[in-house]
């Protein structure tokens, strides 16, 4: 009888040797990727930077601004070959006990009304709209809305 092996995830913070990966990562699911520096940037500024790894391979990762008793979702990405497994879900809420842990009250974010996986997402951990942010992201023609979403903690 063959054992089933599970894979070994692991969710450990950022660190700049994991830039390449989440590069990758981010230039493939995205047309408006961030950049390296922008991920720099949040290590540097000691946002609660996360990777999410499978096997030893990063799948995703994610970016937390902390505030007093706010949060503030910037980033949340999964590998386009790992998506709808529950890895976004995984994610989702180890970032959610971050914030409480920090003394959070509540975590907000923006999302592309376009992204709809994002959107369901978010909307089955029980996050609502709690506004807009117009002309807010760059779109292939033009600029595209964001939704301001708000989740109490």
């Amino acid at each position: 009888m063959s054992a089933v092996l599970k894979p070994a995830i692991e969710l450990r913070p950022m660190t700049e040797t994991d830039l390449p990966a989440v590069m990758a990562i981010e230039n493939s699911i995205y047309p408006f990727p961030w950049t390296q520096g922008n991920f720099r940037d949040s290590l540097a500024a000691g946002y609660s930077c996360w990777i999410y790894a499978r096997n030893g391979e990063v799948i995703g990762y994610a970016v937390l601004m902390l505030a007093a008793d706010e949060a503030h979702l910037l980033n949340l990405s999964i590998a386009a070959a790992c998506q709808k497994q529950g890895c976004g879900s995984l994610l989702l809420r180890r970032l959610c006990e971050v914030a409480r842990g920090h003394g959070a009250r509540l975590i907000f974010l923006e999302v592309r009304p376009s992204n709809v996986a994002a959107l369901r997402l978010y909307e089955r951990h029980g996050f609502q709209k709690a506004g807009t942010r117009r002309d807010y992201y760059p779109a292939r023609l033009g600029r595209e809305d964001a939704l301001i979403l708000c989740l109490p903690l």
